[in-house]
């Protein structure tokens, strides 16, 4: 019998062994990523609301379809997209300063060359339609933002 035995002496784990081995490894890389995303994304969350809302871009830094919008919103339109735009912004991203759920408003900045909305957006908040308090343009979807200082200017 000895014969049979295996060449490793007899030391071989049981295949369950490392059924249970890899899927205990798995689950912990899993929880480890988990949680370590969680909470990066939790602190970078935080940063980023305090940087990117308080980036400045005065509206000669913009795209002038911006401008446009600008204008538009100051005499109370028209506007390209009437059923979205002056239409509720959640701030759901939470990168804009935190107000009541009504106070934000976004319009769509054209982006030459696409056939719907792009990414380009002006939020206001605050104010009235035609005058608003605060001003924001993202040209990334509500990625980032910057306040426009001299939109009523």
């Amino acid at each position: 019998m000895s014969a049979m035995a295996s060449s490793d002496g007899g030391n071989k784990p049981k295949r369950g062994t490392h059924v249970a081995a890899a899927i205990a490894g798995a689950a912990s890389v899993a929880v480890a990523a988990y949680l370590g995303i969680s909470s990066g994304e939790h602190v970078e969350s935080e940063h980023d609301a305090t940087s990117k809302s308080s980036d400045v871009c005065p509206v000669d830094s913009l795209p002038k379809e911006a401008d446009e919008v600008i204008d538009s919103i100051l005499s109370g339109g028209p506007y390209e997209y009437p059923q979205d735009d002056g239409s509720h912004f959640g701030n759901y991203e939470r990168l804009l300063p935190e107000q009541s759920s009504n106070y934000y408003r976004e319009y769509t900045v054209e982006t030459p060359g696409l056939h719907h909305r792009g990414e380009r957006r002006i939020v206001v908040g605050g104010g009235t339609e035609t005058d608003p308090d605060t001003w924001y343009y993202t040209a990334d979807h509500y990625e980032s933002f910057c306040e426009i200082p001299d939109a009523e200017d």
